[in-house]
């Protein structure tokens, strides 16, 4: 373990000295510890101590060379690592990686993290040896974390230091369950050090007309995929597709609203409908209902140089089997390889319940 993290850090390190005189570099090292969250009354047996763990940043500053970084308050952006003590044997640990954004308030002495990666988790579901961590049903999760924090760089010479609190989220998203997750909210205290001597001035070359961007309505075409299970533990990860049609209407660089219609093709709902139909006679399904779901939707994105911020709230208009309600949402990120192409990795859920990762791709016209 020791010599994994001297190896992270070497990369982070190494990694900066190569940066063009755009950029300057940091690091950061943040100790934090905290509670298990309640989300979930099937989760109350799981939380018995207090988590803690470390998360191990690299960091890269802007100053608005480019004009989008002018626009979002010269963000930072990075990568970390997180390891975290779950503080209970039948959960286990979780090491973390993520690629992440720090964005700036207050005269930039707060500072919003957000992380999105993968974790690996040393003690996940086993029907034998295993069968009371009904969080994790697998081995291989997805992670988002959030970070914010009052924070003073260069306190004594290139050190700094910073604290606040931190969100640790983990789920596989019903790739396979059990998929109860944890959430985890801690108070973190770091140190930070810039790698680089030199300060530079922050740009400022924007002038008004940037403000009025606006563009005519967009149409999209996307289609995403996957595979889930439903939370029968053993009932089997089905594909699922959905074909997406919506417009959108750029109404400044930043933001562009969102209009259109989902159509769902979710195998492990034919599953459950045939499961339930034969060993739940109390759900009164006969087992002739239609899978397939359609949905309408509002949403917003968030543009951030080439990547966007997706958020979406959707409504089944047609809905012929019963699962987590007619009310759905989506948020993720989308990057785009040109003017018209990209691709998009979103979380789809009800609630506060996931019910699948979707990887996608489309085309705006």
């Amino acid at each position: 373990m020791r010599h994994f993290l001297l190896g992270v850090f070497y990369v982070m390190c190494s990694y900066s000295f190569s940066q063009d005189k755009a950029h300057t570099s940091y690091v950061d090292v943040n100790y934090f510890k905290g509670n298990i969250a309640l989300h979930n009354n099937d989760i109350l047996h799981l939380i018995k101590g207090h988590p803690e763990g470390f998360i191990l940043s690299w960091n890269k500053k802007t100053y608005g060379f480019n004009n989008w970084e002018q626009r979002f308050n010269y963000p930072d952006y990075g990568v970390s690592f997180a390891y975290q003590n779950l503080k209970n044997d039948v959960l286990g640990n979780n090491y973390s990686l993520y690629a992440h954004y720090n964005f700036y308030f207050l005269k930039r002495n707060l500072m919003l993290r957000i992380g999105q990666g993968l974790a690996f988790t040393t003690n996940p579901y086993d029907k034998e040896e295993n069968y009371k961590n009904i969080a994790f049903g697998s081995k291989l999760l997805s992670s988002t974390y959030l970070m914010l924090n009052y924070k003073k760089e260069r306190i004594f010479d290139n050190f700094g230091l910073q604290a606040g609190f931190s969100l640790l989220h983990y789920s596989n998203a019903n790739v396979k369950a059990p998929n109860a997750s944890v959430n985890s909210i801690t108070f973190n205290l770091g140190l930070t050090y810039n790698l680089d001597e030199e300060k530079l001035e922050f740009q400022d070359t924007l002038d008004e007309t940037d403000k009025k961007f606006t563009q005519p309505i967009k149409y999209n075409i996307a289609f995403r995929a996957g595979i889930n299970e439903s939370d029968v533990v053993g009932s089997g990860q089905f594909p699922f597709y959905i074909v997406s049609a919506y417009a959108d209407k750029r109404i400044n660089r930043k933001s562009a609203l969102q209009l259109g219609t989902d159509v769902f093709f979710s195998k492990f709902l034919k599953e459950l409908i045939y499961y339930q139909s034969v060993s739940l006679p109390e759900e009164n399904v006969s087992g002739d209902e239609d899978y397939k779901r359609v949905g309408v939707f509002v949403g917003h994105e968030l543009f951030i140089n080439k990547t966007s911020l997706e958020t979406q709230l959707g409504y089944y208009v047609y809905y012929p089997f019963h699962f987590e309600g007619r009310t759905y949402s989506r948020i993720g990120l989308k990057r785009y390889l040109n003017d018209k192409w990209f691709g998009a990795l979103t979380l789809k859920t009800h609630g506060a319940k996931a019910e699948c990762v979707e990887f996608g791709v489309g085309v705006r016209l």
